[in-house]
């Protein structure tokens, strides 16, 4: 298996497992199933059943076309929507353990699964041939889309997964400070803790003051510096959200 290593913009280098070309296509298959099923089940309905084949017969061209456009639709946008609402994962990756992300180490964006679902016309052209061809030619297994949005599949498999990564002893009686972390992903307490535990190592006062200034500004905070420390505050920020999200180790 190879790896990726992403560069977050806290320049944290974080090792991820690509996801192989054999466990992609695997999830292809079983997302083009569950499509097949809804395109089966429409038939079978509104043609076998509601009889929509005869109304078809008494309508122009156009009106025709319209109603199967509207009927498969779902099939079309499937992609799309399902990355969308399940954080870049549709049924058949998550079956597989493997999900969507941007290179820089963040969640990708609605834009981003767009523009991987506006390539898929190309990666499944000729049976798939230009995508396969695509994935097995760059470093990370990446086809048109995934390159045009700069995103990449990975592994969800690996030994150490985000949630691992997160965990921060709290004590039963713990009261919380910031409620707003709730705002922060998985993903994004991963890099703080990663970046924060880096530069406390080596001491690097400059990184941990970039990056309280950082999440300051996304939770839209403001502390007094004469009462807490930018590294208690960072430290607090870590122990909320592991409060407020239940990852108690």
């Amino acid at each position: 298996m190879s790896q990726i290593a992403i560069n977050t913009s806290q320049n944290v280098n974080i090792n991820f497992i690509t996801a192989s070309i054999g466990e992609r296509i695997v999830a292809f298959i079983i997302d083009a199933l569950i499509q097949f099923a809804y395109l089966v089940a429409v038939y079978y309905i509104f043609f076998s059943i509601l009889n929509l084949g005869y109304i078809l017969n008494d309508l122009d061209y156009w009106s025709q076309k319209t109603i199967v456009i509207v009927l498969t639709f779902p099939v079309s946008v499937y992609s799309l929507v399902l990355e969308s609402l399940m954080e870049g994962q549709t049924p058949g990756k998550k079956v597989m353990k493997i999900r969507v992300v941007k290179i820089d180490g963040y969640q990708a964006s609605f834009g981003d699964y767009l523009i991987r679902w506006v390539f898929r016309l190309i990666d499944i052209t000729f049976f798939c041939i230009v995508g396969l061809i695509s994935m097995i030619v760059s470093k990370n297994n990446q086809r048109l889309g995934d390159i045009a949005s700069g995103t990449a599949v990975i592994s969800l498999k690996n030994n150490i997964n985000i949630s691992h990564t997160i965990l921060e002893n709290i004590n039963q009686d713990y009261i919380p400070t910031f409620p707003q972390v709730i705002g922060l992903s998985d993903n994004d307490m991963r890099i703080i803790k990663d970046n924060y535990l880096k530069a406390m190592r080596i001491d690097d006062r400059q990184v941990i003051t970039k990056l309280s200034d950082k999440i300051k500004s996304i939770l839209k905070l403001e502390v007094d510096p004469t009462k807490m420390t930018e590294r208690q505050f960072i430290g607090i920020v870590i122990k909320d959200y592991n409060y407020y999200t239940g990852k108690e180790s």
